[in-house]
């Protein structure tokens, strides 16, 4: 499906981006929390909208765009997975749109598109059904820090070693420390430690902060919403993902103090995502009635 709003002439300028923002783990823990959130119409909404009245019907369509993206249909979209901050970590890191939004589009316009598309009057098609599933997922990208810096292809180039395994940096954030702290990579894992993180925004430590999570939220203006988002997980690039320094990310093995330090922020990243998704969301369903 090739999107609105992008030129036909962009399509095949795309530049190759293998990340998997917090992997399916993450992924679908964000859909499920975003589940826990949602209005009852909402739920009703999209449930119709998806054909699917299961108790997953958000996380079985949340990693989607990741295997879209290598289809040669869905080739388009590799771009919308990322916006590219051409910032300084660590001593510098902001997002700028007319900046780092590329000729091909971003993630940041890509939300701004398929939200558009989910606000049309006629909202029931195969087109709203993708515009729905890139949503979910994208509102996950665009809280992985590293989705939202271009420093070495968002730490694609970082090489660094998690329990004695080569890897990048970019996949430990997406990937082994996720589901290290989860304990595992399952549909049922993701629903557990969705569980957890809900209880912790209803009742536990993110509830006195939650509220102001969905400051600027705006359907209306997709652009300054997700640019809100953008700018609040780069800044955690500085402040935790390369805090330490590219020399000791590149010879410490990261699965010790680097992961304790980096646990508490990637789950409130987590948490934070799937709650603004819900309101996404809910907003979306409450403009359409």
């Amino acid at each position: 499906m090739m999107p609105a709003n992008i030129p036909a002439s962009l399509i095949f300028a795309t530049q190759i981006y293998s990340a998997y923002a917090w992997g399916n783990l993450g992924h679908e823990t964000v859909a499920y929390i975003a589940q826990n959130f949602v209005k009852s119409s909402t739920e009703s909404y999209f449930q119709d909208l998806l054909g699917d009245s299961s108790s997953s019907y958000l996380a079985s369509v949340s990693t989607w765009a990741d295997t879209y993206k290598h289809t040669s249909e869905g080739s388009f979209s590799r771009p919308f997975h990322y916006i590219d901050a051409h910032d300084d970590p660590p001593t510098t890191c902001n997002v700028d749109y007319n900046r780092d939004c590329g000729d091909s589009g971003c993630l940041v316009s890509a939300i701004e598109n398929y939200t558009n598309i989910l606000l049309e009057k006629d909202h029931s098609t195969p087109q709203a059904v993708d515009a729905l599933k890139f949503i979910v997922h994208f509102l996950g990208d665009i809280h992985q820090p590293l989705h939202d810096e271009s420093l070495d292809k968002g730490g694609n180039g970082i090489n660094v070693t998690y329990k004695r395994a080569h890897t990048n940096l970019h996949h430990i954030w997406d990937t082994n420390m996720p589901e290290e702290d989860a304990g595992g990579h399952s549909l049922s894992t993701a629903q557990s430690w969705a569980s957890i993180l809900t209880t912790r925004i209803k009742s536990g430590q993110y509830f006195s902060n939650s509220s102001s999570w969905l400051d600027g939220i705006d359907v209306g203006d997709p652009v300054n919403s997700a640019m809100t988002w953008a700018r609040d997980a780069n800044s955690y690039v500085c402040s935790t993902v390369l805090k330490p320094g590219l020399d000791y990310l590149e010879a410490t093995d990261l699965s010790s103090s680097y992961y304790s330090n980096s646990k508490p922020v990637f789950e409130e990243l987590i948490a934070r995502a799937g709650y603004r998704l819900a309101a996404w969301l809910d907003a979306i369903v409450l403009k359409n009635a």
